[in-house]
């Protein structure tokens, strides 16, 4: 299989928060295919700090004017995801050996429910390796700064929760 023949690449994940790590991967990610659909993953197991439609909002207004950037919410099985957008490369980030074992399984059992599927792993820039959503809402949570870890936007958005509940996330 070649990247020519399949233009639509998916990056799946709950970006809870999107940090400049996810940024750098979709950016390299247009850099090799001509659409990039980022799915919001609708975890109700999870207990996000932004919902699913924020999230999206979020990453819709990021990437306002990009027509290489799609966003769509998605819930249940990621190759379900796939089959609906008629995709079969799923868009992971990797940042470490740490990330090798689980993101390995991952891929081998997407193959399985999903024999077309491939994974593409990308790296981050060295200077994103140690950064992750968690750690973004730990530091903002302790009243730390997170300015350059994430957009602007998302910053703001970031501070007013917590702020509004003083280190605990603001109910909707």
């Amino acid at each position: 299989m070649t990247f020519m023949h399949q233009p639509v690449g998916v990056y799946p994940g709950s970006f809870d928060p999107i940090h400049v790590g996810h940024m750098a991967i979709v950016e390299r990610a247009t850099q090799i295919f001509s659409k990039v659909v980022v799915g919001i993953l609708e975890n109700s197991g999870k207990d996000p700090l932004f919902s699913p439609t924020e999230r999206a909002d979020m990453m819709r207004e990021l990437y306002a004017g990009n027509p290489a950037v799609e966003v769509r919410r998605f819930s249940g099985l990621l190759v379900s995801f796939l089959k609906e957008l008629d995709a079969k490369i799923i868009i992971r980030g990797m940042r470490a050996v740490s990330d090798f074992e689980y993101e390995f399984q991952m891929a081998l059992m997407n193959r399985r429910l999903y024999p077309s599927a491939e994974t593409v792993f990308l790296t981050p820039k060295e200077e994103y390796l140690y950064l992750s959503s968690k750690l973004v809402r730990e530091v903002v949570a302790l009243g730390g700064d997170v300015t350059g870890l994430v957009p602007e936007p998302v910053r703001v958005r970031l501070e007013a929760r917590y702020r509004s509940s003083k280190g605990r996330p603001a109910a909707d």
